[in-house]
């Protein structure tokens, strides 16, 4: 007898654990093996040493001391990606309510019960007075998984828990690089706005002067107003970087979840200090390992798990209900010897017809098909993103020559021009327009200055960097 129990219980521990989810085969990315090359990537070579962004925590990506602050308040404070701290736990949760149902569930009960009935010939009046009670303690419904459909079903919420961990990381990512361009946007618009009040009080000098000379018959009214143009194009653009730089001071403040203090903002866009240099790596390498990727594919896992569950809607289900306690036709005699009571209850529901299960069985195979198309669109935008930022990479160093040089050139033309003009060898208007060069090629430079510290948040984002250690624990 105890040969045979022991047999069962080891057929039926082996069969509830087996599951008919299809074999899960990571498919083959959609992509080049290796990233572009042309003229356009000429310069995208990282630096000997340089790490993968994956690797490399935040704190050592973004080496100004200030950005650190401020990016390590926004993942304290942050309302999105708490909402997504938030969902991982509910993933959690879920995942352990679906787990659950593998192990039956033990519950207790107590009964009492007492009516007067009629019964003829037990009194003179034929009625008496019944009573029993009773305390149980089994288990109610518990489906032992034969063929692995709760299995399949606690694999599906494990796979979707992954997915969430990882959209997570995902959200931590975008919100360091968004941190970050909105500290470096507004570096910019304040050295714009340094250098425009700068010009407007050259300028301001420069209208004084002809000013002056124009009261004492020197100078021609021509000169006078060609000059005044230029001070309230000044005064315009002063307005327009005060008004850019306080919402820039907003954008930063939302991200950040809380005002941002004021020795934590920038000063001027060349005062923050460079970022590391990161390694592209290989796509097959790189890209599998983004928390997005891995988002997608954990989702397809999910699917495919869910077809497991499908299948075994077909076989029979075995559900068990026992109970073993005491009972008694008195409170007082309920726990005493010969009071002893059991029931056991097995219960096999075979399906024979239910044009649902097939219909559930094709929906299951068509998400697991959505699923795999889902996850090849993620890695080929993924493949693109960092595709882009390469070329962007490799083409704003010949930018920033070319621009260097122009802001050179007519610095130089600026200077000999007024000095011209100071000899009354050449007209204000050359004046006027070589300082306006030199302002636009001054502009010009904080503006791809800007363009390339962004480039570089948004090479080390695509390339994965930013979603792992370093923040607050979540």
């Amino acid at each position: 007898m105890k040969r045979n129990l022991t047999l069962i219980l080891g057929v039926l521990f082996c069969l509830s654990g087996c599951t008919m989810i299809p074999q899960y085969t990571r498919p083959e990315a959609p992509v080049s093996a290796a990233w572009p090359s042309g003229p356009a990537y000429k310069e995208t070579a990282a630096a000997p040493g340089a790490a993968e962004a994956a690797d490399l925590p935040w704190r050592e990506f973004f080496i100004d001391d200030r950005l650190q602050k401020v990016i390590d308040t926004a993942l304290k404070n942050n309302r999105d990606l708490r909402v997504a701290a938030l969902n991982v736990e509910r993933a959690r949760g879920l995942y352990r309510v679906q787990r659950a149902d593998l192990l039956p569930k033990v519950e207790t009960n107590s009964t009492a019960y007492k009516q007067r009935v009629r019964i003829s010939g037990a009194t003179d009046s034929g009625l008496v007075t019944l009573e029993e009670y009773s305390v149980n303690l089994g288990v109610t419904s518990w489906e032992v998984d034969f063929f692995g459909r709760i299995r399949s079903l606690s694999k599906k919420s494990l796979e979707e828990y992954f997915a969430t961990e990882h959209a997570r990381r995902s959200a931590q990512i975008l919100l360091v690089s968004e941190v970050a361009n909105a500290y470096l946007t507004l570096a910019a618009d304040r050295e714009n706005l340094k250098l425009a009040q700068s010009t407007l009080e050259s300028q301001q000098a420069a209208y004084n002067l002809i000013r002056r000379r124009f009261e004492v018959g020197i100078a021609q009214e021509l000169d006078l107003r060609q000059v005044q143009t230029r001070v309230d194009a000044a005064r315009v653009d002063v307005a327009r970087y005060t008004e850019l730089a306080a919402q820039d001071e907003n954008a930063l403040t939302l991200l950040a979840g809380g005002p941002v203090a004021a020795d934590l903002l920038p000063g001027e866009l060349s005062a923050v200090k460079p970022l590391r240099d990161v390694s592209p790596g290989t796509p097959s390498e790189v890209l599998l390992r983004r928390p997005d990727i891995l988002q997608a594919e954990h989702t397809l896992k999910a699917a495919n798990a869910n077809i497991g569950a499908a299948r075994a809607a077909f076989f029979p289900r075995i559900s068990l209900t026992t109970a073993v306690g005491s009972a008694s036709g008195d409170l007082s005699g309920l726990f005493k010897s010969g009071t002893f009571i059991w029931s056991y209850s097995p219960q096999i529901v075979l399906p024979i017809f239910d044009a649902r299960t097939w219909s559930a069985l094709t929906v299951s195979k068509v998400d697991r098909e959505i699923a795999l198309t889902q996850y090849e669109k993620a890695i080929q935008g993924a493949f693109k993103e960092v595709a882009d930022a390469l070329a962007r990479k490799g083409t704003l160093g010949d930018q920033m020559a070319a621009q260097q040089s122009l802001l050179e050139a007519t610095d130089k033309t600026y200077r000999l021009s007024n000095a011209r003009y100071a000899k009354g060898i050449d007209i204000y208007l050359n004046v006027l327009d070589a300082q306006r060069s030199l302002y636009s090629a001054q502009q010009g430079l904080i503006s791809i200055r800007l363009a390339k510290l962004s480039n570089q948040v948004r090479l080390y984002a695509v390339l994965g960097g930013g979603g792992g250690p370093g923040g607050p624990p979540y």
